[in-house]
């Protein structure tokens, strides 16, 4: 009795390596269950805007097209970005040790097609924290022109696709028990070194090391509109570079998870 062997059934690799808005809808819906996250994004940035934005004073001072709460409200909504995106995109490492990377293997599912569906997760978590920050600074006193309001915003959510790609890099490179507690003050560190708390610093070693820092950029460009200096080449620079960075770094460990099936 002879037996022929069956032929291999070619896979066919579906339209934009597998993107589409269903996988997006179902993914923003499994975020939004998660009561920690939604906190951790949406509550923790208004909370510190209003302990830190709201002394007195800041209301009547003026910082180029608007007044310091302004200035506070802004720094603190890209601090809420830079949160709410790191830890959406952070999530990974959870599936990764559920196994999950490993069954999308199984799948036609291309890897640009998965980390493009988890940086616009985590957007959609960065724009509602942009968005409660500067609703709450209008109701306390957040004073700046029609179009700041909107350009400083639009920077800030944009801008934070840089953490969106940090947070899916860490989440391919920590285990799932330790990446959150080691993000959450390292983002604050970041922040603090970036200059995004004090304002940048102008002058010895340690201006050099700021624009150094991931956050550097997205600081500079977010004021940018409020304060009147402009785009820097720089800022832009740091922006790009950061989110090659960390967005080819996913991709290749995402790539390292999946290959091991």
């Amino acid at each position: 009795m002879t037996t022929t062997p069956a032929t291999p059934i070619a896979r066919s690799v579906p339209s934009m390596g597998g993107f589409n808005l269903t996988f997006l809808g179902l993914e923003v819906r499994r975020m939004m269950r998660n009561r920690r996250t939604l906190v951790f994004a949406l509550v923790m940035p208004s909370v510190f805007f209003l302990l830190f934005g709201t002394s007195d004073g800041y209301n009547g001072t003026s910082v180029g097209r608007g007044n310091v709460t302004a200035y506070v409200m802004i720094s603190l909504a890209v601090y809420g970005a830079m949160l709410s995106t790191t830890s959406g995109g952070a999530m990974v490492s959870v599936e990764r040790a559920q196994g999950w990377s490993r069954q999308l293997r199984l799948t036609p599912l291309r890897p640009a097609a998965y980390i493009a569906v988890k940086l616009l997760v985590a957007m959609v978590i960065g724009l509602a924290s942009v968005v409660v920050v500067f609703v709450v600074g209008a109701a306390v006193g957040a004073s700046m022109q029609g179009w700041v309001w909107v350009t400083t915003a639009l920077v800030a959510w944009i801008g934070s696709v840089v953490f969106a790609a940090f947070g899916l890099f860490m989440g391919y490179l920590m285990p799932s028990e330790n990446v959150m507690q080691i993000l959450g003050p390292g983002l604050a560190l970041l922040a603090l070194a970036g200059g995004l708390f004090t304002g940048p610093v102008t002058s010895g070693w340690f201006a050099t090391f700021s624009q150094l820092m991931p956050t550097y950029g997205l600081s500079q460009l977010a004021h940018a509109a409020l304060t009147g200096d402009g785009f820097t080449v720089a800022s832009v620079l740091n922006v790009l570079v950061w989110a090659t960075v960390f967005t080819g770094g996913a991709v290749l460990l995402f790539r390292r998870d999946t290959r091991r099936v």
